[in-house]
């Protein structure tokens, strides 16, 4: 999971301005992301979900229905999304050694290149466009 796009993800959810003091203290955690080593940023989790724990867990009653819902969708769900990819945010940290960064944006540049490559050859054959995909990534990663 690309770094930028799990802040993307978590701004979306709790946007650029929230107004619970979880959901600020969430996104500025959230922001130290790529400026942060993985022991120090986990441990900054970890701490803000201990600290907010009992305030995710709040349930609200609705008299219609009799049944209850999460007061705090939005927060759960943002942090929901980063406990899920929490492991595979730092797996350019753990495998050093190969050099892969902690962003996608060099694998999107030639992904962009190769589809307007190939808008511009539409009228290929299904196993034509194979093999014009195939020579682009040899040509590309040499």
């Amino acid at each position: 999971m690309c770094q930028y796009h799990q802040l993307r993800i978590m701004q979306r959810y709790l946007t650029r301005n929230p107004e619970l003091p979880a959901s600020i203290e969430l996104l500025s955690i959230v922001n130290m992301l790529t400026k942060t080593d993985k022991g120090s940023f986990v441990g900054c989790f970890e701490s803000w979900c201990e600290q907010w724990d009992a305030f995710l867990k709040e349930r609200v009653l609705d008299r219609r229905t009799g049944k209850t819902y999460y007061a705090h969708k939005r927060l759960r769900s943002a942090y929901l999304s980063l406990k899920r990819n929490m492991p595979y945010l730092w797996t350019w940290y753990d495998h050093s050694e190969i050099g892969i960064p902690n962003t996608n944006n060099a694998l999107e540049g030639i992904f962009t290149d190769l589809k307007t490559k190939l808008r511009n050859h539409a009228g290929l054959s299904k196993e034509r466009r194979k093999r014009f995909i195939d020579e682009y990534l040899r040509a590309t990663f040499k």
